[in-house]
């Protein structure tokens, strides 16, 4: 099989809500930033909404769509018997997924930051790191919990549920030095003292939880079981 074909059946793996999910958001954010004023929202309430948008929103998309590619195999024993191996074959799947997401975020933020509605004090390729960062936390959860646990229905209630708490808990954990460090929306949540730093937090704790997602794939024993029955 070529490697184009092998993209390709990747590409249908990861399904349709995937794929078109991140378009979607992308289409709904700029729709609001040309119809808000029109819609009868302030002018910094639908700043607020485009931003908390694009850091809020597109991060969860992508943790659920990291979550669930293990569980769209018809059956485990398919999954070793995959040419080039399992692992590298959920990777080209969670690449055309995870660049979708990316794909749209990054024309959603250029269009905001060119059209004038973007006033944060980061951006140009810095300014990206308002939704990369906390993208790549969650999806880096996702992984690890569907490899963990074999479960993409737990999985994905783990990234809800973080998801979930961010927004219940942030404000009343903001004093708190070590949650400021590890705070997925601290663009909509606070000024940006120490954001830098934040984001950087961010992405150093994704790749051991990537790194462990990895090397439980790479159990052929775990992943002949399944998902638990």
């Amino acid at each position: 099989m070529k490697p184009v074909d092998l993209w390709r059946h990747e590409a249908r793996r990861a399904g349709l809500p995937a794929l078109l999910g991140p378009p979607v958001l992308a289409a709904l954010i700029l729709l609001l930033a040309a119809f808000g004023d029109r819609l009868g929202s302030r002018e910094d309430n639908t700043r607020w909404f485009l931003m908390g948008a694009l850091e809020r929103g597109v991060p969860l998309l992508a943790g659920v769509v990291a979550a669930s590619p293990a569980g769209r195999d018809p059956a485990a024993e398919l999954r070793l018997a995959i040419p080039d191996g399992y692992r590298p074959a959920l990777l080209r799947r969670l690449a055309v997924a995870l660049g979708c997401v990316a794909l749209s975020s990054l024309a959603v933020s250029s269009v905001l930051m060119a059209s004038g509605w973007w006033t944060f004090a980061y951006g140009g390729a810095a300014g990206q790191l308002v939704w990369l960062a906390p993208s790549l936390w969650l999806a880096a959860l996702g992984l690890c919990c569907a490899a963990a646990l074999r479960s993409t229905a737990a999985a994905t209630s783990l990234v809800a549920f973080v998801w979930t708490g961010e927004q219940l808990f942030g404000g009343v954990l903001a004093d708190n030095a070590a949650y400021r460090l590890l705070h997925l929306f601290a663009t909509t949540s606070w000024s940006v003292d120490g954001w830098p730093l934040n984001r950087l937090v961010l992405m150093g704790t994704a790749v051991p939880m990537a790194a462990g997602a990895w090397l439980l794939l790479g159990n052929a024993e775990r992943v002949l079981e399944g998902e638990p029955g």
